[in-house]
C-alpha cells in the first residue's frame, strides 16, 4: 500500500490529524493494535480548551460538541472548607468545553468512515523504517500476514507504550521523567453533578476531583496510594472518602449511585525530545505525559496535531518545509509550559507523603494567595483555557 501520511495509533489524535489532512486533499492512512470498540471503550478526561475546540471545529466533527459539549467559564477551588471560583470569562474572555474523550473519539471515527478514510485495526508488530530518507514506511502483520505502506511521513500518535518513540535512537532522544508517589482513583456514575463547575479540592486527607460529561453522568476522582487497587474501594468506601475531603456545603449536596466505571491512574510528568527524526513526528503522549491536574493530555496533543498539520499542509501545497522543520521546536515550547502547569496543579492541590508541617503551611499559604490575588488567578485562567498555538 501506498500513502502521503502513515498515522500510528488510532486514538484522537491519529484520527483528529487524519481529518484535517483530509480537509485538504492529502491521503492517510491510520493503524491501530486495538479494535475500534476497545478505544471507544476507553474512560478519558473530557475538558478542551480553546484552541482544541478550534480545531475540531476545523476538522468538520464540532457539530454534536456544539450541541452537547457544555461551556464552563470558570472553576472552583477548595482547601479544607474554604471555596471560592475564579472566572476565566473575566480574565481570559474564553471559557472550556466539557465534552467526554469518548464522545469526541466516536465523532472522529463517523467522520473518517463517511469520508472513506482508511483505518487498519488490530495491526501487530509495528516497525517504523527508514524514517530519515526521503522515502520512509510502515510494516505490520494483521492476522499473521505481513503488510507494508510506503509513505511521505509517518505521524507517531500511539501512546506512551507505542513504538514510535522509541524508533528514535537512544543516543538522539533525551527523555525527562518525574513519577508522582500517587494516583488517582476515579468512578464514573450515572448521577447529576454536584455543582455547575468542576471542582479541585484539597484537603488534609488529600486531593478530589469532581467533574462532569453531562447532566446526568458525573466523573469523580480521590488521591489515592499506589499501592491500593480497585478491589479495595467499595462505592460505599469511595463516596464516603470523597465527602471527607470536600467542603461541608458540597458534600452534604453530593448524590451518589453506583459506579459504572473505576480505575486508578498514576501520575506522571514526563517529555522526550526530539519530538521529530527525519520523516517521523511524534504526537501525544507519544512523547509527553501529563499528570491529569488541569485537564492538559488530550488538549498538548491538540497542539501537537496543530503544528503538524500546518507543516504538512504547508508542505503539500508550496513543497516548503519550514513549519516540519520546526515541528519539534514549536511543539516542545508549548509542551514544556503545559508541563510546568500541570505540575504547578498538581504540588498545590496534593498531599505528599514526604511533606512536612513547613510545607502543608506553604501550600495553604500559595492558596490563599490565589484566593485573593487578581494576577494570580489571571495566570492560571490564562493557562487553563489554554495558551495560544
Amino acid at each position: 500500500m501506498k500513502t502521503q501520511v502513515a498515522i500510528v495509533g488510532g486514538g484522537p489524535s491519529g484520527l483528529l490529524l487524519g481529518q484535517l489532512l483530509q480537509t485538504r486533499g492529502i491521503d492517510s492512512i491510520v493503524l491501530e493494535r486495538r479494535t475500534k470498540d476497545y478505544v471507544l471503550g476507553r474512560i478519558r478526561a473530557g475538558v478542551l480548551e480553546v484552541g482544541a475546540v478550534n480545531l475540531l471545529r476545523q476538522a468538520g466533527v464540532g457539530d454534536r460538541m456544539d450541541r452537547e459539549g457544555i461551556l464552563h467559564d470558570g472553576t472552583i477551588i477548595s482547601y479544607g472548607d474554604e471555596i471560592f471560583g475564579i472566572n476565566f470569562k473575566e480574565h481570559t474572555n474564553a471559557g472550556v468545553m466539557v465534552y467526554g474523550q469518548t464522545e469526541l473519539t466516536r465523532d472522529l471515527y463517523d467522520a473518517r468512515e463517511a469520508t472513506g478514510g482508511r483505518i487498519i485495526y488490530d495491526v501487530e508488530d509495528v516497525q517504523i523504517c527508514d524514517a530519515k530518507s526521503n522515502t520512509p514506511y510502515v510494516t505490520y502483520t494483521v492476522d499473521g500476514v505481513a503488510h507494508r505502506i510506503t509513505c511521505d511521513f509517518v505521524a507517531g500518535c500511539d501512546g506512551f507504550h507505542g513504538v514510535s518513540r522509541n524508533t528514535i535512537p537512544d543516543d538522539v532522544r533525551v527523555e525527562y521523567e518525574k513519577v508522582y508517589p500517587f494516583g488517582w482513583l476515579g468512578i464514573l456514575s450515572e448521577t447529576p453533578p454536584v455543582a455547575d463547575e468542576l471542582i479541585y479540592a484539597s484537603s488534609e486527607r488529600g486531593f478530589a476531583l469532581c467533574s462532569m460529561r453531562n447532566p446526568v453522568l458525573s466523573r469523580y476522582y480521590i488521591q489515592c496510594s499506589l499501592q491500593d487497587t480497585v478491589e479495595d474501594w467499595s462505592d460505599e468506601a469511595f463516596w464516603s472518602e470523597l465527602k471527607r475531603r470536600l467542603p461541608k456545603n458540597v458534600a452534604d449536596k453530593l448524590i451518589t449511585g453506583p459506579s459504572i466505571e473505576k480505575s486508578i491512574a498514576p501520575l506522571r510528568s514526563f517529555v522526550t525530545e526530539p519530538m521529530q527524526w527525519g520523516r517521523l513526528f511524534l504526537c501525544g503522549d507519544a512523547a509527553h505525559i501529563v499528570p491529569p491536574t488541569g485537564a492538559k493530555g488530550l488538549n498538548t496533543a491538540a497542539s501537537d496535531i496543530y503544528y503538524l498539520f500546518n507543516g504538512l499542509a504547508e508542505y503539500y501545497q508550496d513543497g516548503a518545509t519550514t513549519g516540519l522543520d520546526a515541528y519539534s521546536e514549536k511543539a516542545l515550547a508549548r509542551v514544556w509550559k503545559a508541563e510546568r502547569f500541570s505540575w504547578w496543579m498538581t504540588n498545590l492541590l496534593h498531599r505528599f507523603p514526604d511533606e512536612n508541617q513547613f510545607d502543608q503551611k506553604m501550600q495553604a499559604a500559595e492558596i490563599a494567595f490565589l484566593r485573593t490575588n487578581r494576577a494570580a488567578q489571571s495566570v492560571l485562567a490564562q493557562n487553563y483555557v489554554g495558551l495560544p498555538y
